[in-house]
C-alpha cells in the first residue's frame, strides 16, 4: 500500500476520540475508582496524574510518533524508521510484540465483553431482581460454568467488533467512537446523577478524595504508576496504528495532554457513578472484578428502579469494552491489510475469527478446560499474565528508548514544537524516567 492511500482520520477530534476510546475500556469503570478509594484518595491521584506525565504521556507521544512516520502498521514503520536512522532491523520485534499483545489481550477481552452483553440482556430480563448474594453468585457462576452461553456471547461481541473494524477507519473506527463515546459519557453523567439522589454520594467524594498521605507507600505508587502506564492503551500497537493515520498538523503532545485529561476525567466519573450505589447498598467497594458482576447486580436487583440503572449501566460497560476491543483488533488488521494481497474487510475477517477461536480455548478455561494449566495457571489467567506483566511493558519500554535513543534528537524536537529548555525536560523524561518508571513496573509486576 502505498503511503498516499494510506487512510487518514477525518479530523483532530475523530483522533481524539478514538484515543480516549481506546483508553477507556473495562478497566477505568471499575479497576480506577477502586484504586483510588483504596490507596490515598486524592494523594493517590496527584501521584497517578505524576506518572502519567512522566511515563504514560511521553510513551503515548512516542508510539503515536513512530506511527505517523511510518504511515503503515506498527512493523513496518518500525522496520522503516530503522532503515531510514540506520538502526538494526531488529527493532521490528518492538512493532511485532505490540501486535501480537493486542491480538492475545482481544481473546480473552472479548469474553469479558461477552460476560457484559449477557448482564445487558440479564437486567432487561429481571434476572437480578429480588435476588441475595448467594442468588448472584449462581448466576455468575452459572454463566462461568457453562462453554455453550459464553460461546455465543463471546461471539456475539466479537461479531460486533468485527463488524465495526471492517467498515474501515472513517466508516468504522470513527463512526463507532462518534455514537459511543457520547453515548458513553451521557450515561455515565446520568448514574452520576441517580447517585447524587441516595445520601451516600458525600461518602463517595470522601472514598475517592480525601487525601490520605499515611495510605501512600511504594506500592501505591508502583501501582499508580502501573495504571498510568496500562489505562492509555501502551505497548498494544493500538496507537502506533492509531498514529498512521495521522496528519502532520496534529501536535502530539497536546492531544496526548487531551486524551489523558478525558481519559482520567471519564474513571473519575465512573467511581462517583458506582460508589454511592455500593454505600447505599451496605456493599464492600473493594471487590475487583466482582464488584461489577456480583456486587453491583444485587444493588440493581433490590432497589426501586434498579432494572432500568443495572440495563444503563451494563450498556456503559459495554460501550466501553466494544471501544477498546475495536482498537485493540485495528492493528492486528492494518498488519495484514499492508503485509497480504487481503482486502480491508478479508482481513478483518481473518484477523477476527482468529481472535475468536483464542477465545474459545480462553473461556473454556472456566469450565471444561479448568484441569489444563500452562505455568501453573489456566489458559484467561496466562493470558492475561503474559500480555500485562511481559509483552506490554517490554513493548512500551522499546517504543520510548527507540525515539528518545534512536532517533535524531533535533528532529524528534522540531516534531513535537519543543525548543529550549522544553526540549531539554522532553529528553530527560522521555530518556530517563519514563524508561526508569516502566522497568520499575515490569520488576515489581514480576
Amino acid at each position: 500500500m502505498s503511503k498516499l492511500s494510506h487512510a487518514q482520520w477525518s479530523s483532530k477530534m475523530a483522533f481524539i476520540l478514538a484515543a480516549t476510546g481506546s483508553a477507556v475500556g473495562l478497566g477505568n469503570i471499575w479497576r480506577f475508582s477502586y484504586m483510588v478509594g483504596d490507596s490515598g484518595g486524592a494523594a493517590f491521584v496527584l501521584i497517578y496524574l505524576a506518572c502519567v506525565a512522566l511515563v504514560g504521556l511521553p510513551i503515548l507521544v512516542a508510539e503515536w510518533l513512530i506511527g505517523r512516520r511510518g504511515q503503515e502498521n506498527p512493523i513496518n514503520s518500525m522496520v522503516d524508521l530503522a532503515r531510514k536512522n540506520n538502526r538494526l532491523p531488529a527493532w521490528a520485534l518492538v512493532g511485532a510484540s505490540g501486535v501480537l499483545a493486542a491480538f492475545l489481550i482481544l481473546s480473552f477481552y472479548s469474553v469479558i465483553g461477552g460476560w457484559s452483553l449477557s448482564y445487558t440482556l440479564g437486567s432487561v430480563t429481571g434476572a437480578f431482581s429480588g435476588q441475595d448474594s448467594d442468588g448472584i453468585g449462581e448466576i455468575f457462576n452459572g454463566l462461568l460454568g457453562n462453554p455453550v452461553a459464553l460461546t455465543l456471547w463471546h461471539t456475539g461481541f466479537m461479531a460486533l467488533v468485527i463488524w465495526i473494524v471492517a467498515r474501515g477507519v472513517t466508516k468504522g473506527l470513527e463512526g463507532a467512537v462518534r455514537t459511543l463515546m457520547p453515548a458513553l459519557v451521557i450515561l455515565m453523567l446520568v448514574l452520576v446523577g441517580y447517585g447524587m439522589t441516595t445520601g451516600h454520594f458525600g461518602e463517595a467524594l470522601a472514598f475517592m478524595f480525601s487525601p490520605d498521605w499515611s495510605a501512600v507507600t511504594g506500592e501505591v505508587v508502583l501501582a499508580a504508576m502501573g495504571q498510568a502506564f496500562f489505562t492509555l492503551s501502551l505497548g498494544m500497537g493500538i496507537m502506533m496504528a492509531y498514529g498512521s493515520y495521522l496528519g502532520e498538523d496534529v501536535n502530539l503532545i497536546g492531544t496526548a495532554r487531551t486524551v489523558i485529561i478525558l481519559d482520567t476525567a471519564i474513571a473519575l466519573l465512573a467511581g462517583l457513578a458506582i460508589f454511592p450505589i455500593v454505600f447505599a447498598n451496605g456493599l464492600s467497594p473493594g471487590e475487583g472484578p466482582g464488584l461489577i458482576f456480583v456486587t453491583l447486580p444485587l444493588a440493581f436487583g433490590n432497589m426501586t428502579g434498579g432494572m432500568i440503572l443495572g440495563l444503563m449501566f451494563f450498556l456503559l460497560l459495554t460501550f466501553a469494552a466494544l471501544t477498546s476491543a475495536i482498537s485493540l483488533l485495528e492493528p492486528v488488521v492494518e498488519l495484514m491489510e499492508e503485509r497480504t494481497p487481503l482486502s480491508r474487510v478479508t482481513a478483518t475477517l481473518v484477523g477476527g475469527v482468529a481472535v475468536w477461536a483464542l477465545g474459545i480455548a480462553a473461556l473454556m478455561s472456566f469450565n471444561v478446560w479448568s484441569e489444563l494449566s500452562i505455568a501453573g495457571l489456566n489458559i484467561f489467567d496466562f493470558l492475561d499474565t503474559l500480555t500485562s506483566k511481559f509483552l506490554l511493558p517490554l513493548t512500551g519500554l522499546g517504543a520510548i528508548l527507540f525515539v528518545a535513543w534512536r532517533l535524531d534528537r533535533d528532529s524528534v524536537a522540531a516534531e513535537l514544537n519543543l525548543s529550549g529548555g522544553q526540549a531539554t525536560l522532553w529528553t530527560v523524561v522521555s530518556r530517563f524516567v519514563a524508561p526508569v518508571g516502566v522497568i520499575l513496573v515490569f520488576v515489581s509486576s514480576l
